[in-house]
């Protein structure tokens, strides 16, 4: 049962390994405290403001190197990731027991034409995505968090996922301060 209005709502709790997959560790290993719920609310205010502050490279359609995602398709990938990964906890949540399938990330990314559109346009799409997610896993029953199935080749849980999301979106915000920042000068 989720919380009821007043009480307070528990923690999600931190995923163990196998609850993830393998390549996550690292990821779900930097998002901080042991609630994903919280993790996602945070970033759904910081990454906002950290592509903002690069708008003009990232109209102008800056990438680190030959064949990289620019900052504009760096966002929709987030985006996109995110709904997936959100569908596959929904799916696991909701009990489903067959696997579920990957994905192309790089197919995803030139599929969504991601840089055609205004980055303030992605940035409300991102933002919408994410107030659906978190409405979604707030209203999650405490033993859906448990839960656990096969995604892609791996076993992981409903927690598992939702710390893949925000340790997702942190590897991001790492390689476009490692890569793209150094080129704005």
């Amino acid at each position: 049962m989720s919380a009821i209005a007043g009480e307070p709502r528990p923690l999600t709790g931190r995923p163990k390994p196998g609850e993830y997959a393998d390549y996550a560790s690292a990821d779900i290993a930097a998002v901080p405290g042991d609630d994903a719920i919280e993790a996602l609310a945070q970033l759904a205010e910081q990454t906002p403001a950290f592509f903002r502050a690069l708008a003009d490279g990232a109209e102008r359609g800056l990438t680190y190197a030959q064949g990289k995602w620019t900052l504009k398709e760096t966002v929709g990938h987030l985006i996109d990731d995110e709904r997936i990964f959100t569908y596959r906890l929904l799916c696991l949540a909701r009990g489903e027991d067959r696997e579920l399938p990957g994905f192309d990330e790089n197919r995803y990314a030139a599929h969504g034409e991601f840089e055609r559109r205004p980055l303030e346009d992605l940035l409300s799409e991102y933002s919408a995505t994410r107030m659906a997610t978190l409405a979604l896993l707030r209203g999650l029953p405490p033993a859906a968090w448990g839960r656990h199935g096969r995604v892609n080749g791996y076993d992981c849980s409903v927690r598992g996922l939702a710390f893949h999301i925000a340790g997702h979106e942190l590897h991001h915000h790492r390689i476009v301060r490692e890569r793209y920042i150094p080129l704005l000068g």
